[in-house]
């Protein structure tokens, strides 16, 4: 048995956990959230808790515990606090800016790249090489991110590309000279 899916989900004040079927939805401050459940599990609604519990000891319904427990937190807390993630843009001339319902990126390519953020997700351009992506979901904030980070990945020998803000590179020293 999963020692995460063991582990009951808390409920804050103002958020409500639902299920109809195999559809689970969970909603609160910042929006409501739905998910598929997964057929080896069942999800018991308390007045202050929410528990996984599994259907029969196989495998698959001992990693779907724990993962359904997980994913059931995040929506939690998704529709409580949000989840974000800040992204820099490091590089001579490489930035970000809002053009109506686009983020225009110029990141040393021939062409700037115009990117539309998915529904329930928002963003905040704290400098021209600094954004910050927030929303309820976890899957989509993450996602978001990725695929800017992806537009420029970062580079070991000068650093320059788009990274996460708490993300390490790794530097290389380069070519060395002329012997």
């Amino acid at each position: 048995m999963s020692r995460i899916g063991k582990l009951p989900v808390a409920l804050p004040s103002g958020v409500t956990v639902a299920v109809e079927g195999r559809r689970l939805s969970v909603k609160g401050p910042n929006g409501s959230l739905e998910r598929k459940l997964p057929p080896h599990v069942d999800v018991n609604i308390g007045d202050k808790e929410v528990t996984v519990t599994p259907h029969s000891g196989e495998r698959n319904a001992s990693a779907m515990h724990g993962l359904t427990r997980t994913l059931l937190n995040n929506m939690v807390a998704g529709v409580t606090q949000g989840f974000k993630k800040t992204l820099d843009i490091v590089g001579v001339g490489y930035r970000v800016e809002k053009k109506k319902d686009y983020l225009v990126f110029t990141l040393g390519y021939s062409h700037p790249i115009y990117y539309e953020l998915p529904t329930g997700i928002k963003e905040q351009i704290e400098s021209p090489t600094r954004i910050t992506v927030s929303g309820a979901d976890n899957e989509i904030v993450g996602r978001a991110a990725a695929e800017i980070r992806g537009f420029r990945p970062p580079e070991p020998y000068k650093g320059k590309g788009v990274k996460y803000t708490d993300e390490v590179i790794r530097r290389k020293e380069g070519k060395s000279g002329a012997r």
